[in-house]
């Protein structure tokens, strides 16, 4: 095997995830990426068959990989390249091209807990409440960000979303990771700003560009990116005057955090996130533990 046809069997496994995983092209192509950064590896290794790579070649790359960062973002970066490495090696097995899956007992890095940030709900009262106004983009501004604290949904989910996906305004249609679609319900703060959206400024934006379905439009009347509606959450925190960063995700922790906080069942949490594993969404009520521990511990005569 040569180094084309290592090459080849990148493209094929790329395009095994496309079609057979249904992953998003974002997803793909940090494959992509981490593929090329593991073959670039191999080759200066002289390694240019696969089906001489073993278990001690891919050790050795993890460790050099993990020595190339700093910090806990080495480890994640590494777990996740790994984890890319691992899913290429099982693929060339169950494909018949090699005779044995060589990453099988290779073990990624440990990672560090990290618990998801959440704003208070006084907090996010103020985001939202920074973005009023009732020229056509702050109309738009607020009905964005309305929708990602009702929803929780991911910023890329929300940027996707069609104006078919709005069901009788009281249910939303999102479409995660996998393609994988959700039925999220939209309160009434969050449906009025959506509602004054659709009337009042998305028939003026659709008129400036060519038809689209995307229920978000830019002033051209294309569909909003997400690096637009990063600006818009951005420019939004700046005139909240918040003393924490905020992000796309901090809408969908605080969110989750929320509801939990106010009696929810992580089960139903974890519907509404679209989280394949209850496990992602129990980081969340660790979250929710330790506010209760600081505030009994700060209110209680004899916590301390």
């Amino acid at each position: 095997m040569t180094a084309e046809g290592i090459g080849r069997e990148v493209d094929g496994f790329l395009r095994h995830i496309t079609i057979e995983r249904g992953l998003a092209a974002n997803t793909v192509a940090a494959y992509r990426r981490d593929l090329g950064r593991y073959t670039t590896w191999l080759a200066a290794r002289g390694l240019d068959d696969l089906r001489s790579v073993g278990e001690g070649d891919i050790s050795a790359f993890t460790q050099e990989t993990r020595g190339a960062g700093e910090g806990e973002l080495k480890a994640s970066s590494v777990a996740r390249i790994l984890s890319t490495v691992r899913s290429f090696h099982r693929y060339l097995a169950e494909e018949g091209v090699v005779d044995a899956d060589a990453a099988r007992e290779v073990k990624p890095p440990k990672l560090a807990l990290r618990l998801p940030k959440a704003i208070t709900i006084d907090e996010m009262d103020r985001l939202l409440t920074a973005t009023g106004g009732e020229d056509p983009v702050a109309v738009r501004d607020r009905a964005l960000l309305e929708l990602l604290y009702a929803t929780g949904a991911r910023i890329s989910e929300i940027v996707d979303l069609d104006v078919d996906d709005v069901q009788n305004g009281d249910m939303l249609r999102v479409t995660g990771k996998g393609s994988k679609q959700r039925i999220v319900p939209v309160g009434s703060y969050a449906r009025a700003a959506l509602d004054a959206y659709l009337v009042r400024v998305r028939p003026v934006f659709s008129t400036r560009g060519r038809a689209t379905p995307a229920l978000f439009l830019g002033i051209r009347g294309q569909r909003l990116s997400r690096q637009a509606a990063w600006l818009v959450i951005q420019s939004a925190a700046e005139r909240a005057a918040l003393t924490v960063h905020i992000s796309p995700h901090t809408f969908r922790h605080s969110f989750a955090t929320h509801l939990l906080q106010g009696g929810a069942d992580v089960r139903v949490v974890q519907d509404l996130l679209g989280h394949s594993s209850v496990a992602t969404t129990q980081l969340y009520t660790q979250v929710t533990a330790d506010t209760l521990i600081d505030m009994y511990q700060t209110a209680h005569p004899r916590a301390r």
